[in-house]
């Protein structure tokens, strides 16, 4: 069999989900130099088989395949790598990427590799492509990148197919780096944030627009970082905006002058997202983990954004980090609902591989799971049952409140105790089913309406009606009345049942 030389080098990764795309990959694909064309990218996602994805990288008898391992599919890659070992041993497997960069820090998925490399690997990549073809391997497994100046790098951007363009995400950056140092963050390693040239960046995002990009997720840390250079983007796609346009940019939180707030008030409705780290508002949590954040001007400027503009906002909080406790997450929480962000999302503390928070690793006891994403199982501050209430709240917040399902019953829920509220639903919730997965959207709200009549103290009529407001919002034929009376068949708790639950308990 001829060997099929554009794919000599293979540039792979697996995708959280298929609409993602990687543009680490591009980097190193649009840098290859003279080697680009016997290169090829290959993008796979975590839903596939390993032994799928292997063969589909073998068929074309490759003699590099690069990785690029992330905590999200450490476990498929371990397993797919494996088997490329097991099928073809000749085959030179090259690792890179954040789970793989902070040695002696390893997955085990390194002892299978021939190589690592690590740090930002355009020029450092190629080289050792270069001497592997050339028959002159290194024998450094371990290899350090260089960090180059932005302004030698190739751009990627043209490295998107139109079937990226169609159907797929597409990931850009006007900067690198971030100049805080929050422990829980890899970017913290970094010494500062540097753009790439302004007019240079545009003109690749004039291209990509020309050619039908309607989606631009920014990946910068700290986009609003320099105000100047935000403004001049966010007008870039003022002059350009239609129906269709959507960017979306991470904001720092406390950083929001009077100039750069004349511009987003700009923006219509749907072409403009805000994710917004808030993490914690506890000042004592803060200061242990090196996150410099104005709580004041956070919220301050959270207000603002809802009462001023059309941008969605999307806020973070981070629970299980060093001397956290519930009640403390609590009331962040509970803050943050006053807020009204569109959305938030409960992270859970996951371990990053050389990120600095695991310094408090043994006076806080923090204690994570061993295999991927690393989630923190317990502190001295959090016992595990704990810390699993809060992974199924999480998960029926997304299903409940980020769905945007519950649009009407969500504030009977929140209402003046916003987070007890809804743990007390979640426990509700989870004592019913035992599972956080796999509810059909009809079962959910039969679910939901089961528990908060009998959870809290809410008019039954008014909670009918709120359900039955959301439930026709979903475009269900049937009305939520049948739904109720068909999914249960012992009769529907009212008024009478919670008497009698009560003077059960008493």
């Amino acid at each position: 069999m001829n060997r099929k030389t554009e794919c000599q080098i293979i540039l792979t990764t697996l995708n959280a989900r298929y609409m993602h795309t990687a543009l680490g990959l591009r980097y190193l694909y649009a840098n290859l130099g003279e080697l680009q064309s016997s290169a090829c990218i290959k993008e796979f996602s975590t839903q596939q088989r390993p032994i799928d994805i292997a063969e589909q990288l073998l068929k074309h008898q490759p003699s590099i395949i690069g990785f690029g391992v992330y905590i999200w599919n450490a476990a498929e890659v371990t397993k797919t790598v494996a088997l490329l070992k097991q099928i073809s041993p000749n085959t030179v497997i090259v690792l890179g990427g954040p789970e793989v960069s902070h040695l002696p820090d390893k997955p085990a998925v390194v002892d299978s590799a021939d190589y690592v490399v690590m740090g930002a690997a355009e020029e450092s990549f190629r080289v050792l492509c270069q001497s592997i073809l050339s028959g002159d391997r290194p024998q450094q497994r371990e290899i350090q990148s260089d960090e180059l100046p932005l302004g030698r790098l190739q751009m990627p951007y043209q490295y998107y197919t139109d079937e990226d363009i169609k159907n797929r995400l597409i990931y850009v950056e006007a900067s690198r780096g971030c100049p805080f140092k929050c422990e829980f963050c890899l970017s913290s390693l970094d010494k500062t944030s540097k753009p790439f040239e302004l007019g240079l960046f545009l003109d690749e995002m004039d291209k990509l627009h020309r050619r039908g990009v309607r989606n631009f997720k920014f990946i910068d840390r700290t986009f609003n970082l320099k105000v100047r250079s935000s403004i001049a983007i966010l007008e870039f796609f003022l002059q350009r905006m239609s129906d269709d346009l959507y960017v979306h940019f991470e904001l720092v939180p406390d950083h929001l002058p009077d100039r750069l707030k004349a511009v987003i008030e700009k923006y219509p409705e749907h072409a403009l997202q805000f994710e917004i780290g808030v993490q914690t508002f506890d000042e004592k949590v803060q200061a242990l983990i090196s996150r410099k954040q104005d709580n004041a001007k956070t919220r301050d400027n959270l207000r603002w954004l809802r009462e001023n503009t059309q941008a969605y906002i999307h806020a973070d909080l981070i629970f299980g980090l060093p001397s956290d406790t519930l009640p403390n997450f609590a009331k962040s929480f509970d803050q943050l609902i006053n807020l009204k962000p569109h959305e938030i999302q409960l992270g859970i503390l996951k371990r990053l591989r050389g990120a600095p928070l695991n310094r408090h690793n043994p006076e806080h006891q923090l204690r994570y799971n061993p295999e991927p994403p690393y989630n923190i199982l317990c502190s001295r501050d959090i016992d595990f049952e704990t810390m699993q209430r809060v992974n199924r709240l999480a998960r029926y917040w997304d299903l409940i409140a980020n769905s945007g399902r519950f649009r009407d019953t969500l504030p009977l829920i929140l209402r003046d105790d916003p987070f007890n509220n809804f743990m007390q639903l979640s426990d509700c919730l989870f004592d019913k089913v035992g599972c956080t997965s796999n509810i059909s959207l009809r079962r959910l709200f039969v679910l939901l309406h089961s528990c908060l009549v009998v959870m809290h103290d809410i008019d039954e009529d008014h909670l009918l009606e709120m359900m039955k407001t959301d439930y026709q919002r979903t475009g269900e034929k049937s009305s939520f009345e049948f739904l109720l009376n068909k999914s249960d068949k012992t009769p529907r708790v009212g008024v009478a049942n919670k008497r009698q639950q009560n003077m059960l308990k008493a």
